[in-house]
C-alpha cells in the first residue's frame, strides 16, 4: 500500500512540475511560435545533414547561407500575418544589390521592402564602418551594436574573417550573453570547401563565439553589418485581428 502511495505521490509531482513548462509553451505569442518553429526548422536541417557537407553552389541549394535563412522563414511564414495587414502574405526581402551598397560591399544589408508588401521586419541596429573614426572607435561600436542580439534576430554582414570574404546570413538562437559575451547562431555555410569545383557548406546549429569575433569580422572599411527583428504585430494566420487592435 506504501508502495502505491509514493508512486501516486511521484506521479503527481511529476505532473504538476511539467504543467508551467506546457503552459509556457501554449501561452507563447504568435511572433515567439513564429521565432520558434523557423529554429526548430534550422535545427531539423541540421539533424538530417548529420555534419556531412550540403551542396551550395547553385542559386536553388538551400544551403547556401542566405538560402538557408529564406528557407527558414518561407517553411514558416505562411502560418503568420501582421496584424497591420492582416491579407498581405510575409515575404523576406532579397540582399541589397552590389551597385546599390555602395560605397559600401555587397552584404551588409537588405533591399527596402515597406511592411505593407509583406516584409514582416525592421532594423533593430545597423553597424557600418566609419572611415572618420579610428579603428579602435569602430570596433567600441561593433561591439556595442552585436550586444543587441535577440533569440529570433536575422543577421546580415559585410565581413573579412577566417572563414571567408563576403556577404553573410545567420539566425542567432539567443539573446546576447552578457555573462560569457557570446551569441549562438545558426547558419549553413559559413565554414565549408571545394570539390571538383563545386560548394559545399555546413550547417551548424547553437554555434556560439564571443561577441568580438563577430565584430572583428566586419569591422573593416566598407564592410558592415545589420540584425532585423521581427515586428511585434505578429498574429497566426485567421487570427481575429481585432484582438490586436
Amino acid at each position: 500500500m506504501l508502495k502505491k502511495c509514493l508512486c501516486f505521490l511521484m506521479a503527481a509531482i511529476c505532473l504538476f512540475a511539467s504543467i508551467p513548462a506546457f503552459a509556457e509553451e501554449a501561452n507563447l505569442s504568435a511572433r515567439d511560435e513564429m521565432i520558434e518553429a523557423i529554429i526548430e526548422t534550422g535545427h531539423h536541417l541540421y539533424i538530417a545533414a548529420n555534419g556531412k557537407l550540403q551542396r551550395a553552389q547553385k542559386a536553388g541549394d538551400i544551403y547556401v547561407c542566405k538560402n538557408f535563412t529564406v528557407h527558414l522563414f518561407r517553411e514558416n511564414a505562411a502560418n503568420f500575418r501582421m496584424a497591420e495587414f492582416p491579407d498581405v502574405a510575409l515575404r523576406i526581402p532579397n540582399n541589397l544589390p552590389a551597385d546599390k551598397c555602395k560605397p559600401y560591399a555587397y552584404g551588409y544589408c537588405w533591399e527596402d521592402v515597406a511592411a505593407e508588401d509583406g516584409n514582416p521586419f525592421y532594423i533593430a541596429a545597423q553597424f557600418l564602418y566609419d572611415k572618420n573614426q579610428t579603428k579602435q572607435e569602430n570596433m567600441e561600436r561593433a561591439i556595442e551594436f552585436m550586444k543587441q542580439v535577440k533569440r529570433g534576430d536575422y543577421f546580415q554582414m559585410s565581413a573579412e574573417y577566417y572563414y571567408g570574404v563576403g556577404a553573410h546570413s545567420a539566425i542567432m538562437i539567443s539573446d546576447y550573453d552578457p555573462d560569457t559575451n557570446t551569441v549562438h547562431w545558426m547558419d549553413s555555410n559559413m565554414i565549408g570547401e571545394k570539390r571538383d569545383g563545386v560548394r559545399y557548406g555546413k550547417v551548424q546549429f547553437d554555434a556560439v563565439k564571443d561577441i568580438a569575433w563577430w565584430a572583428e569580422a566586419f569591422c573593416k572599411k566598407k564592410r558592415g553589418a545589420t540584425i532585423y527583428r521581427l515586428r511585434e504585430d505578429i498574429i497566426r494566420l485567421n487570427e481575429p485581428d481585432e484582438l490586436h487592435m
